[in-house]
């Protein structure tokens, strides 16, 4: 009976716009965090991109779900069946049956024990038979390749959908940390609000999303400044198309509130770091990952408010679920892993 007590080890991402999943040390799975479901039977029709296409263009009949709200699982049965159906992608090296599954799982630093626990039970209920977690901005410093456990002080700042995550990590823990719910989702609804104010028209999320995309910034004057970004949608008063060129500039100014949040929150994080970390953090940076640190001129704002070096990841969007991974391989040396 040995043969078949396999175990499969996969790490996992569980972000609010994106699910990422690590097996046998590659990314194996990296979809958005969308589920579509029957409306009258509650059966899973789709999961991650091709949900993602039926946002707000499926019928009645047709419920599409973002599971992840603020980082944390707002519905628990999409959470369930989006997390065992992006296990199922995985082509496992044992194909003839189901492995029972160990699984490392990030949750914000933040969380409350009733959100780890939601995230536990989903991991258990999707097949987890061993299920430990990690913190988010653990993960990421493991991910960039920064050495949590050595007596030093290093920050992240972790941009994801739904939070942002503040943390100084040292000897293996984190010392002081910031969770704050202003992320990649609040800057999408800044534009969605402002092309509704600015310009009278009306946008959806996936249009928000790729304004942000093709022309998201921080700052208003960029080296290297993109091509202005042309959107089509309906006139708010009178319901007749209209086409309107975006700059870099504009989107600049509509985040600007957004940024300024975050920007207090880092200095509040820092306020409560120990002098000698302190000292550490203004030598080695602060490294910026998640998705959110792709925004451009982001690390220049931040460096030009904080007068302490910002760092862009080299893969900020993949940095979690790198450092899940590598906490797979490690569960018996990271003492910081939750069970």
């Amino acid at each position: 009976m040995g043969f078949f007590s396999f175990t499969q080890e996969i790490a996992i991402d569980l972000g609010t716009a994106n699910m990422v999943i690590v097996y046998d040390g590659k990314i194996v799975v990296d979809e958005p965090s969308v589920v579509a479901l029957d409306d009258r039977t509650e059966k899973v029709i789709a999961i991650g991109a091709p949900a993602r296409q039926m946002e707000d263009k499926a019928p009645k009949e047709i419920r599409v779900v973002r599971p992840l709200r603020d980082g944390v699982i707002a519905d628990f049965y999409a959470a369930e069946q989006m997390i065992r159906g992006m296990i199922k992608m995985i082509n496992f090296k044992n194909h003839w049956f189901s492995p029972p599954l160990r699984i490392v799982i990030c949750v914000p630093s933040g969380s409350t024990e009733v959100e780890i626990r939601a995230v536990r039970d989903s991991a258990e209920h999707a097949g987890g038979r061993d299920v430990y977690m990690i913190y988010e901005p653990m993960a990421a410093a493991i991910g960039i390749g920064v050495d949590v456990e050595a007596p030093e002080g290093n920050m992240i700042v972790d941009i994801g959908g739904g939070t942002t995550e503040i943390a100084v990590i040292s000897l293996g823990g984190i010392v002081s940390n910031r969770s704050i719910r202003i992320a990649g989702n609040d800057l999408t609804e800044d534009i969605m609000e402002y092309m509704r104010r600015q310009h009278n028209m009306k946008v959806g999320k996936r249009t928000a999303e790729d304004i942000k995309i093709n022309v998201g910034s921080v700052l208003t004057s960029l080296e290297d400044p993109p091509d202005d970004f042309v959107v089509r949608g309906p006139n708010q008063m009178t319901a007749l198309p209209m086409e309107i060129p975006i700059s870099y500039q504009e989107i600049a100014h509509c985040l600007d509130k957004s940024i300024s949040k975050m920007e207090a929150a880092i200095l509040s994080a820092l306020e409560q770091t120990p002098p000698e970390l302190y000292a550490d953090i203004v030598h080695n940076g602060i490294f910026l990952t998640g998705g959110g640190a792709l925004m451009r001129g982001l690390d220049k704002r931040f460096s030009d408010k904080i007068n302490i070096p910002f760092h862009v990841a080299e893969d900020p969007l993949h940095a979690v679920a790198k450092g899940t991974g590598i906490a797979l391989k490690n569960i018996d040396r990271y003492k910081f892993l939750i069970k």
